[in-house]
This record gives structure tokens, sequence and C-alpha cells, in this order.
């Protein structure tokens, strides 16, 4: 369709922003009188050129002209324009002037000639004219009261002869209006405009006086036919004082008694009095009507979601007629929408402070020369003008628009949410383009204008706002949805109803909660997100949490697989420094290598403010919520807030925790296989459920990529046998586990768990064997399809797990050994480390006589240096296992950094566990 500033052309002086100004359009009927003023207004060609000869201009002139001309049917002698203020009155009162005065040359205007033809008269009657503007009167020499004013505009100085010398004190009687009358050639119209501030203006008698000449003005037309007055009366209360709307009741009852009242605005046709003021040319009427036809068709296709009063098909009434009719509404308002101008009669005509002609017109002429440059700049293609388009960023503008609502206090509003710096309308349009483009805007200004009038519902519902603002190409949803999230994230736009918007001054929850997160300590923030995250990771735990460490020392060697949560300050990065960090983590606690660094795995944030975010919300809303307990929450709420704020409250501490599902996730582990170390797992965005935990999900994850297997069996081991193993068939139990831990192997949960529930299952059912004590090419001890104590079981480096093959030749060994004496001077085991004798050599036949008849008990004490621990193993253990009654006592002290200490002690803990001293042996702090 054809952008509408492509096929229409303001006036001149609204392109070039010349009638800006509501007092440009408003008429000075005294001036027009006097031949002064503007030429537009006092040249009835040119007037009639830019006048819009609406339904009611044309009865009300009619009811007159025919007065005039002698006819008595269907008028009155006296009239009454009751208008609200800026509602057209002078207006009327203007063309009446013309048509009284040049009537003979107005008659070949078009609006001129269908006046005289629905008014039944072949031609203009002629007669006398008089004006009184009561705003603009004052005495002078020869007019020194109204009524010899009005004589002597009707008759010269003969008609205030008539009048009287008295006239200067008292108002003339009937006879003498009547014979006024007659000197003026028996015809006259006499248009009086503005009489209330002339009554304010001369309080007391003067006011006294020209209410009894207006008296006796009513009686004296009655008695004429071809004479007429006109009285403007304003209708709304917001010009007039106590002591006007007691004159204006007075006059009222005056005039009524023989007067017609004649609403000089039609508000059907606004439509055309805009359109005749603002544009020289509307286009073509093959692209209007092209227009008018698109959007017919758009709104008739969706009339369900429509309000009924611009779709409704009447029962008597086909569809072709209807649809029809619709568009013939479209094609009278082109070039603007029918709800950009019907607004301000359906809902702004109730507002006190709202002038219907001058205002709206000059409100008009500002929209229309921006919107106007403003679409050729921006190549924009709107086909009509929508209240969306209204340019509320236009500070002049926005001016008219707020005097006109009589309400200042939206200006705040307005800058927030639709028009200022960073408004929320411009954040949610960021992404918008097409026909789509600034739909946030538009919606909140629509929204704007159908919620502000002075109607008692006070709101825009969304068939108002879909009819406003929907056109081909545009689905009713997009204009939902942005009115949705405008009333989610607008301060000043707040739901009314089930499908009602309201915009106003008053801050909504939304701006409360705003100014709380505004004022929020970074220490406090920080600490609720630490909170938060440590809380949903320790949620049904299938890890041990190690929480926020603040550098490697702080993370345990432990065998257990075990998950660290980096601080919320961190986050990932492909190419950042972190990467590195977590892999010196990982192979390093402090200044020492990790005995386990494939059992951390580490868990860190995805890059972004969103977890910030929600906890901020989150504290705001805590805020709010106690706030409104102790009754100091600022504005005016009302009880049913409380439930919201509730809500709102519920929703922001799901969203605080639903955020951490989906801010953590990504997984470090080591891996030495990689060439950077660590292995990066992207665990996918996440969302909290009560069916899962966040360890459980890391767990799943781990799973599904075969680098977690939670109770492999036999087959699993033999299948992924140690290569360096094979040959001999024998595997440390210890190089074992940490196979488990290093990625050589699936990482199990608990490995030591693992190994000592599964190891005696495995030798009974002879798919391994097991062995301790190795000395040479044997063994001190092997278990295969027997029972295998757990205490046997240990992760020393001298145990070992045997395939089934190994393990029956070296069984089958044992049974086969010879018997060989023990030799002189060796020690239980000294000949097998000579290599003197087999394994598992029974004791010789009567190496033991019989018990000593007394033994000795022998104590050793004393300080050893760390570089023999390591013989005494060897050395010093072996020989006082000969023997009877060993017993040996460990009592070591170390010192260590306070920081670290409780991290070093579980470490030591756990090899005693390893050891199955875990207890016999206690460590002690100091």
């Amino acid at each position: 369709m054809e952008p509408w500033y492509k096929n229409t052309v303001p006036r001149t002086e609204v392109r070039e922003g010349r009638s800006f100004n509501p007092d440009e359009f408003a008429i000075a009927l005294e001036q027009v009188a006097a031949n002064k003023g503007p030429e537009d207004y006092r040249d009835p060609a040119k007037f009639f050129s830019r006048t819009c000869f609406t339904r009611a201009l044309r009865e009300h002139m009619g009811m007159v002209l025919r007065r005039l001309a002698g006819r008595t049917d269907n008028s009155a002698p006296v009239m009454t324009l009751v208008t609200q203020f800026g509602g057209g009155k002078t207006h009327t009162l203007t063309a009446l002037y013309h048509l009284a005065k040049h009537g003979s040359g107005a008659k070949n205007d078009p609006g001129v000639a269908q006046l005289l033809s629905d008014a039944g008269l072949s031609d203009v009657p002629t007669a006398k004219v008089a004006v009184f503007v009561g705003n603009a009167w004052d005495p002078a020499v020869g007019r020194e009261t109204p009524w010899i004013d009005v004589a002597r505009q009707l008759a010269g100085d003969k008609g205030v002869a008539v009048l009287g010398p008295s006239a200067k004190e008292i108002p003339p009687g009937t006879t003498a209006i009547a014979q006024l009358v007659e000197a003026a050639g028996g015809s006259v119209l006499i248009l009086c405009d503005e009489v209330l501030n002339y009554i304010n203006r001369y309080r007391g008698t003067d006011a006294d006086k020209f209410h009894a000449f207006i008296q006796n003005l009513t009686v004296a037309m009655t008695g004429t036919e071809r004479s007429a007055a006109v009285i403007s009366l304003p209708r709304s209360q917001v010009e007039m004082s106590d002591y006007d709307l007691q004159w204006q009741e007075k006059i009222n009852k005056v005039v009524r008694r023989v007067a017609k009242d004649l609403i000089a605005n039609d508000e059907a046709e606004i439509s055309e009095v805009v359109r005749k003021r603002l544009f020289e040319d509307i286009g073509s009427d093959k692209i209007r009507k092209s227009v008018a036809k698109a959007y017919a068709d758009w709104c008739f296709e969706r009339r369900n979601q429509l309000p009924p009063e611009w779709t409704a098909v009447d029962t008597a009434t086909t569809d072709a007629k209807a649809r029809e009719f619709l568009r013939t509404r479209f094609e009278a308002c082109y070039p603007f929408h029918p709800a950009t101008l019907s607004v301000f009669h359906r809902k702004w005509s109730a507002l006190r402070q709202f002038q219907q002609t001058r205002g709206a017109l000059a409100m008009f002429a500002q929209w229309i020369s921006y919107v106007y440059k403003d679409a050729h700049s921006k190549a924009r293609n709107e086909a009509l003008i929508t209240l969306g388009s209204a340019p509320l960023d236009w500070a002049s503008f926005r001016a008219a628009l707020l005097g006109q609502l009589g309400e200042a206090r939206l200006q705040g509003a307005i800058d927030a949410d639709i028009a200022g710096q960073n408004n929320h309308a411009q954040a949610l349009d960021a992404d918008t383009s097409g026909q789509l483009r600034d739909i946030h805007r538009r919606v909140a200004t629509a929204i704007l204008f159908e919620s502000s009038g002075g109607q008692t519902d006070k709101s825009a519902h969304l068939p108002e706002l879909r009819f406003a603002l929907g056109e081909p190409g545009i689905e009713t949803t997009s204009i939902d949805t942005a009115a949705n999230q405008m009333e989610a994230r607008g301060f000043f736009i707040r739901r009314k109803g089930t499908d009602g918007y309201q915009f106003g001054f008053k801050p909504t929850l939304k701006k409360v909660v705003n100014d709380r997160r505004a004022s929020l300590d970074e220490d406090e923030v920080f600490a609720e997100t630490r909170k938060i995250v440590e809380n949903e990771f320790l949620k049904g735990k299938a890890l041990p949490i190690i929480p926020f460490p603040e550098d490697g020392a702080a993370v345990q060697d432990t065998v257990r697989l075990s998950l660290v949560v980096l601080s919320p300050a961190q986050e990932w990065a492909e190419d950042g420094s972190l990467r590195q960090t977590i892999l010196d983590w990982t192979k390093n606690r402090g200044n020492s290598p990790r005995l386990y660094p494939g059992s951390l795995l580490w868990c860190i944030r995805k890059p972004g403010r969103e977890l910030r975010n929600k906890v901020e919300l989150l504290l705001a809303w805590r805020n709010v919520d106690r706030d409104f307990m102790d009754g100091t929450l600022p504005g005016e709420f009302e009880k049913s807030d409380r439930e919201e704020i509730k809500a709102r409250l519920r929703d922001a501490e799901e969203a605080a925790q639903d955020e951490v599902w989906a801010g953590y996730r990504y997984i470090a582990l080591y891996d030495a296989k990689s060439d950077t170390g660590i292995t990066v797992i992207d665990l996918g965005a996440g969302h909290a459920n009560a069916g899962e935990t966040l360890t459980g999900r890391v767990i799943t994850t781990l799973k599904s990529r075969a680098l977690l297997n939670e109770s492999p069996g036999a087959g699993y081991l033999e299948r992924r046998w140690a290569e360096p193993f094979k040959k001999s068939g024998a595997w440390p139990i210890s190089a074992l586990r940490q196979a488990f831990l290093n990625g050589t192997l699936e990482r199990l949960l608990e490995p030591d768990s693992y190994l000592k529930a599964k190891l005696p299952g495995f030798v009974m059912n002879g798919d391994f064997g097991y062995a301790s004590g190795a000395k040479g090419d044997g063994y001190s001890r092997v278990w295969f399809r027997e029972l295998l104590p757990q205490e046997e079981i240990s992760f020393d480096s001298d145990v070992y797990l045997l395939l089934p093959k190994r393990a029956q030749e070296l069984k089958a060994g044992v049974q086969a050994v010879e018997v060989v004496p023990e030799a002189t001077g060796a020690t239980a085991v000294g000949g097998v480390e000579a290599g003197g004798g087999p394994l598992f050599e029974p004791p010789k036949t009567g190496a033991v006589a019989g018990a000593p008849a007394r033994q000795r008990t022998l104590t050793i004490r004393g300080e050893i240096p760390t570089e023999v621990w390591n013989r005494i193993g060897r050395t010093l253990i072996p020989k006082l296992k000969t023997g009877n009654g060993l017993v040996m006592k460990l009592d070591v002290s170390v010192q260590v950094e306070s920081y670290t200490a409780q991290g070093f002690q579980q470490e030591l803990m756990q090899i005693l566990r390893d050891l199955n001293l875990a207890d016999s042996v206690r460590i002690e702090i100091e």
C-alpha cells in the first residue's frame, strides 16, 4: 500500500510548522467584522474553502438562513450555540456572518451551495448583521453600551436614534428593538459571542442591564419574520466560575422560552474538519479507496477480535454491506485511521480541559508536521496515520497533549515508558523490524490515548488496541504480545481487568521495585547470590560439594568424586585465563601436586548478568514486601497489591533458582589426553524441577558421555585391562584406583567403596584373583575362588588384581611347592628378597621346638629422619614382625598453615582409610 505521506499534501503552514498555536485556529469574530485579522478568516472565499460543512453546521446555518428568508418552519427567532470549550462556536458564528454579509458572493462555493440546497433555498437571504463579542467589547464614544453598538452596526445613527437618549443608561425595551429592526430594513442577524465573559467583566449593574437586554431581545425577535439572534454559550464548566454558572442559568431561562439549542460540533464529522483545515490535497481517490478496502477487509476478517461498534453485522445486513460500510468509514477518515480521530470524541470529550476543535486542530497540526517529515526521512511505510505514530518524543507536541489532558504529571511517565532517553518501549523495540518496527512504542502510545480520557472506564482494551494499530501484515497476536510486554516492563502501565491496560502518572509496583533495586548494596547482592547458588547445589546432593574456593589449596585432595562450584564472580570464557587457573588448581593443591586430580569436577557459570539481575530483583521484591508489611511503602497502593507482591516475590525466588540451573552450565574435568589438560562440557540450559538435582544433572551428563560408571562389572575391567599389566596379568590396586580417577577408565563416584564392595565377589566367582606382598616373581598371598576378607583389601603398592589365568597359575604353583628349609640367619622374607626360595614357603617342620621359658619386650623410641622413612618399611618392620606380640603406635606431629589445616587433616584421614587404619588412628589439631 502507498504510504500516506506520499499520497497527501499538508497545507504549507503545517508542513513548515507554523500552525501549532491553538489560538491560530480560534477565530476572533470582532476582527472579522472589522475586516482585520488573518485573511483566511476575513476573506469569505478562503474562509469557506477551509470550512467543512458538517451535517451539524449545515443544520444550524440552515435554520438561521430559513428564518432570515421568512421561513418559520424548523427554525427559531433565537438560537443558542451550546458547545464545549473550543468546540466550534465562533466558527459557526463567523460562517453566518459571511453568509449574511456576503451571501451572493459565496453561493458558488460547493459547501454553501449544498447548504442552500439542504435548506430549501435558492439564494442566500440578505440581512443586516451586528456582532457583539463580550471579551473584546469596551465602551467608546458613540458605543457607550452593547445595545447602542448593535444599533449602530445595524442602522447607523438612525438606529441609535431609534433607541432614544435613555439607551446610554438603560437597555431598550421590546418596542424599541422592533423599531430598530424596521430601521435596519426588516431583516437583521444579531450574533452574540462570549456573553458570559462580558457579564463577568462588568459585574453589578451593567451585568443586570445586559441580562435585561437579552431578555427584551428574545421577546422582540419573536415578533419578527426575517430576523434572528444567535447566542453562544459554553457547555463545559472548565472556563466558568460559580458566578458564570449563575448567570448562564439566568440567560438560559430567558432565551430557552423561544430559543433552540444548537450543538455546534458534530463528533461524527471531525475527520472532515481536520482534513479540510490541515490538508491541501488528500491524494488519489484510487489509492484512498485501495487503502480503505485493504484495512476494511483486514478488520472484517478479524471482527470477532475487534470492537463491535466498528465491525458488527446486523442481522438484517449482509456481510457484503457491512464490509462496504466499514470501507466507507476508512475512506472518509483517510489519511487518518478512524481510531485516531474517534478517540478524542469517544473518550477525551469528557475532559474539562479538552478543546474539541481548536485544541484538536492545533495538536493534529503538530502531529502531521512531525510525522510527515519523519516518514520522509526514514522512508516509513504506514498507509494511515495511527495513534501509535503520535510524536511523544517531540517536546512541543507532548506539551500540547498534556495541556489538553490537563495532567502535567504524565510527563515523567511518558519519559520513562515511551519517549524519554532509554525508555522501556525503546528497549523492547531494539530487535523489531519491518512492519513490527517500533511496535512497543506504538502500542504504549495507543494505550496512553485510549486510557487517558474522562470516561469512567479509563482503560485501553485489547480490541481497541488491535483496531487502532492493526493493519494488513500485522496479526492481532503481535499487538497483544507487545501490550503484555509493555505492561511487564513499564513503570506506569498497569493491567485493568482481563483485557484492559491503563497509562497513568502513578507508578506501578515495578517502578517501586526498580527503585529498590537501584539502591541495593553490592556486598548484599553478592552474598545473596552465593547463598542461592550454594543452597541450590546442596539440594539432594549426590556428590560432595566444595563451594567457592578462593584458591587450589582450599580444595581437598580426595579420591571421592567431588563437585567444585566456582564463585558467581567467576565466569567461563573459552579463551580466558580461567581455564589455566582451573588446570593449575586441578594439578596442585597449593604448592603440592595432587594425588587425585581426576576426582575433581569444576562447575562454572556462563558469562552474563542474568543471575545477578535475578538476584537483584529478588532482593528488591523482598524489600518491597517488608516495606508494605511495615506500612512504609511510598505511593498509593491498595490491599489487593499485597497479593501481587507475594506472587511476584515467589516468582522472583523461583526465577533466581532457575537461573542457577541455567547459568552454571559448564563442567571442567581433568583430561591427561587433552592438549589443554582439561575437558569442558556444556550441560546446556537447565531448569529447576522437583524431579532432579543439580548434582544429579551433572552425573547424568557424565554417564551419557561415558565419563562416569557407577558400578562397572568384571567384564568391563577385563576389557579395559591396562596395557602395561597385560603381560604380568597383575594390575596394582592403587594403579587401578588411579585409572578411575584420571579418566583412563570411566570415573566412579567413590572408587574405594566400589573396589571394596566388588572385589570379594569378583574373586569368589573366579572373575579375578587377588594378591598381596609381591616378592620377586611371586606373592606372599593369593586369593582365587575363595572368600576375600574385607580387611585384606587395601590400596598399598604391593596389592594386585590378577587375571583369572594368572591367579590359577599362582595357586597351582603354591600347591606344587616343596618344603624348603629356611636359610640360617635369614628372615622370614629374606630368602625371598634374595631369591633363595619360592613364595608361600610354609614353616619348616620342627623349626619351632616349643615356647621359650621366658620372653623379653623391646621398645623402640626416638626421632627418625625423613630420609630413612621408606627404608624402615623394607628393613625394620619385617624384622620386627618375626617377633611375637608386635605392637606399633604412631606419634607424629607436623606444622601446616592454619587455613589449610582442615583440608590437610581430611587428606590424611583418606590415606588412613586406604590403609584400613581410620578406626584405630586419630588425628588431632592444636
